[in-house]
């Protein structure tokens, strides 16, 4: 199993079309699951909407297929000028029932130190729609301040799905953000992100939610200017 993400700036009336016919398994050979969606950038406070920037979050039985996708298919070509990432997932916590993950067997695939992907998956609970947009944003914001985040985007599909996808340099970075100290030892102040943690595990934000740590293996075209795995591993590989 391979997961990709294809981000594209094409326009409003572009995007929606690809929100409104997103690929479907039964009709795509190896396609397990497919979400399209709108995108935003992550900081403190709101998503900032990108309206004419559209996504496609999608899982495959292998390469192959999704070649055969890129090759063949109306909603590949509709991204084909934007970027593209493929991914081998690592770790997941939670669980997402449409697209459940598969990880790879074998020892100390988690453990190099390199660039790594996190896509957050949830089904959100309206009821609490205002509480999560609330403990989200500081988390956000620190996350889009953290010098070793490489790329982020929010991704939502109203009025329930909502999503993140981010690269950091390194695991060890990554992890620091997520689980660490917010800020030196010397200062006393929380880990926004393990806060948002904490009130979703006393009273959930989703019905349904999953983290999943990816390797990016291979990418193609840009965003925002540049090749974003390209850049991750330059990143980690400056002394």
């Amino acid at each position: 199993m391979i997961v990709s993400l294809h981000l594209a700036d094409i326009g409003v009336r572009s995007a929606c079309a690809v929100l409104r016919d997103r690929p479907r398994p039964g009709d795509t050979p190896g396609l397990r699951y497919a979400e399209t969606t709108l995108t935003g950038g992550i900081a403190a406070g709101l998503p900032k909407l990108r309206p004419g920037r559209a996504a496609l979050i999608a899982a495959w039985e292998d390469d192959a297929a999704l070649d055969r996708f890129l090759a063949e298919d109306a909603p590949a070509r509709r991204l084909a000028g934007g970027w593209h990432v493929r991914l081998q997932p690592l770790r997941v916590a939670g669980s997402w029932s449409p697209m459940p993950v598969e990880i790879e067997p074998g020892p100390g695939i988690d453990d190099a130190d390199g660039p790594v992907a996190v896509l957050t998956l949830g089904r959100l609970r309206l009821r609490r729609a205002v509480p999560f947009l609330r403990a989200n944003s500081a988390a956000s914001g620190r996350a889009a301040a953290d010098p070793s985040l490489v790329a982020s985007i929010a991704l939502a599909r109203p009025p329930r799905f909502v999503a993140t996808f981010s690269i950091w340099r390194s695991v060890t970075e990554m992890s620091r953000y997520a689980y660490g100290t917010a800020r030196p030892e010397s200062e006393e102040a929380p880990n926004e992100h393990k806060e948002v943690i904490k009130e979703h595990q006393a009273e959930p934000f989703h019905h349904e939610a999953a983290f999943v740590r990816f390797r990016p293996y291979a990418a193609q075209g840009t965003l925002d200017g540049r090749e974003p795995v390209a850049a991750a591993m330059a990143a980690a590989a400056q002394p």
